[in-house]
């Protein structure tokens, strides 16, 4: 049985793909069965205050202070009275969200869509161009930003006259017009809005390399899914776990491990107020007692000496995503701290991590098997099964999936109920499935098959060798060849013999056609906010066409 939608603002719902398109959802397990009427905000936090007895616990944390579950429902209700009585704001409507990993980004999300607004969280990095996509797609009424980041926002506004029409910032206490100080004249309670479970929670704009940024659209239900599923039954977290990471809340890797999947387990989570670099990071977790942390591959290898040298005794739980995690990081990262990575694959289209293992189920080499509640297999192009051991195409669905707002690449993510996330993978016959690369980033040289993040892992066991990424050069011969980008550690210096030395690396450690039979010596990687190392940007360097 459907509840009625409360949103009255359609905007998102009419921008739908049609029904044909949509991919089949998988709500068969008993952690599944939600009520029709869902409100995600409703379900984490007031239902820790007043039915789990978490009331008292602390909730979000930073240097300054520290909010229970009650103090930060007391804060965000005040918000969600603002929007609406204040605002009069609608449920439907669009709030973009503008600020980094902070209390006062996780507290003005909560807000959004417990009054069932729609949020619409970006990345804090990006400038005023970019903004205008995002506003022109989603056409936000309302914008809650970081007084530090306001400067691209207002010139973003100023270039799309008539969408925002409410602006209003956090983090400038001093200010009467900050966010705080209007919320506090608001009462100390709101009843959240009596959302479907298929009203929409969220936007997310997908970190995409090329082209118009997709909207996907995310349910109260797909949230509430999400964290019935990894988190449940591969995380296990606690109510006495203390997290942290660097994923940007904005990206719901970031979204889901460091605000919704601790409030889902009863946890807390720590906020710096400064910018993370690997030292840092490591003495905060040591300090603040952190027992469980997301961050990409590249940052747990630049933490793995500062962890070994300083130790982090709280620590229990290590989440790697965002790009494909190295077993040479993996096995570093152990030496140094004893602790066995966490690695999974997920996607915003899917909100999540899908594909996953943890403790004694992690298997070398494989990122994991198929989260329970979903399924995974490896397919050709024409969406046949393809033998174990063979490389093809991940296919998954489950209880999350791909809606596009208003956009035809819908139907190329989406064939007869699958997802289609892009990623190359090989499924072995004990079901762990290894990454080879995305689609796109398959290296086909003389015939073969060869991924990129294969060849790289290999060549980050070389001690010359910091960081590295792996592309296909196109060739007249071969079709492509193999080239790696390089950045060497302090002091090394790159040059012929250095080159020769890496090329007969890679032959003696993998199949000697994987060899780089191009090496370029870089000072960095090109990399996006949430870490992702952009390969697109590498077959854009001198020489790399």
């Amino acid at each position: 049985m459907k509840s009625p939608s409360a949103q009255t603002d359609r905007f998102v719902h009419d921008r739908l793909p049609p029904p044909e398109q949509w991919p089949e959802l998988l709500l068969d397990r008993p952690e599944l069965e939600f009520p029709p009427q869902l409100n995600i905000v409703a379900r984490l936090l007031d239902d820790a205050v007043e039915h789990k007895g978490w009331a008292d616990r602390p909730l979000l944390r930073s240097p300054q202070i520290s909010f229970t579950y009650a103090q930060t429902r007391e804060r965000v209700d005040r918000i969600a009275g603002y929007l609406i009585h204040e605002l009069k704001l609608v449920p439907g409507n669009r709030v973009l969200l503008r600020g980094g990993n902070s209390i006062g980004m996780a507290l003005s999300w909560l807000a959004v869509v417990k009054a069932g607004l729609v949020a619409v969280a970006t990345m804090p990095l990006l400038r005023a161009a970019e903004l205008v996509k995002v506003i022109e797609k989603a056409q936000p009424a309302a914008a809650i930003c970081d007084a530090s980041l306001l400067a691209d926002l207002e010139q973003a506004r100023a270039q799309t006259p008539g969408v925002l029409r409410h602006v209003t910032c956090f983090g400038s206490p001093d200010n009467p017009q900050d966010l705080g100080a209007l919320a506090a004249q608001q009462p100390a309670s709101f009843s959240a809005c009596p959302t479907a479970a298929d009203d929409i929670a969220l936007l997310a704009f997908t970190s995409g390399t090329t082209g118009l940024p997709k909207a996907v659209v995310h349910t109260h239900r797909d949230v509430l899914a999400a964290c019935e599923c990894w988190p449940r039954h591969v995380l296990k977290s606690s109510p006495e776990d203390v997290v942290t990471g660097s994923p940007p809340l904005a990206f719901t890797f970031g979204l889901g491990g460091l605000l919704l999947f601790p409030m889902w387990a009863g946890a807390s989570i720590y906020y710096p107020d400064v910018p993370y670099n690997p030292e840092t990071m490591v003495r905060q977790m040591r300090e603040h007692g952190v027992t469980t942390c997301y961050t990409a591959p590249t940052f747990y290898r630049q933490m793995a000496p500062h962890a070994k040298a300083i130790g982090i005794p709280s620590l229990r739980t290590c989440v790697s995503a965002g790009e494909a995690l190295p077993d040479a990081t993996r096995q570093l990262w152990k030496e140094a701290t004893g602790i066995e990575m966490l690695d999974g694959i997920g996607a915003t289209e899917m909100f999540h991590i899908f594909i996953s293992s943890a403790g004694s189920d992690v298997r070398r080499g494989a990122i994991g098997r198929v989260v329970p509640g979903y399924e995974a297999k490896v397919v050709d192009d024409r969406g046949q099964e393809l033998p174990r051991g063979t490389v093809g195409k991940l296919a998954v669905k489950g209880p999350t999936g791909c809606r596009y707002m208003d956009d035809v690449r819908q139907a190329k993510y989406v064939h007869d109920g699958w997802n289609h996330p892009g990623d190359a993978f090989v499924q072995d016959e004990d079901d762990y499935f290894h990454y080879q690369a995305r689609d796109d980033d398959m290296i086909i040289t003389a015939g073969y098959n060869v991924g990129g993040p294969e060849v790289e892992d290999c060549l980050l066991t070389h001690p010359a060798v910091a960081e590295c990424g792996v592309v296909g050069k196109p060739d007249e011969d071969r079709g492509m060849i193999i080239k790696a980008i390089v950045v060497l550690k302090p002091g090394i210096e790159g040059n012929a013999a250095l080159v020769k030395a890496l090329q007969d690396h890679v032959k003696n450690q993998i199949a000697p056609y994987k060899y780089p039979r191009e090496v370029e010596f870089v000072s960095v990687l090109p990399r996006t906010e949430t870490g992702k190392l952009q390969r697109f940007r590498l077959r854009q360097t001198p020489g790399g066409q």
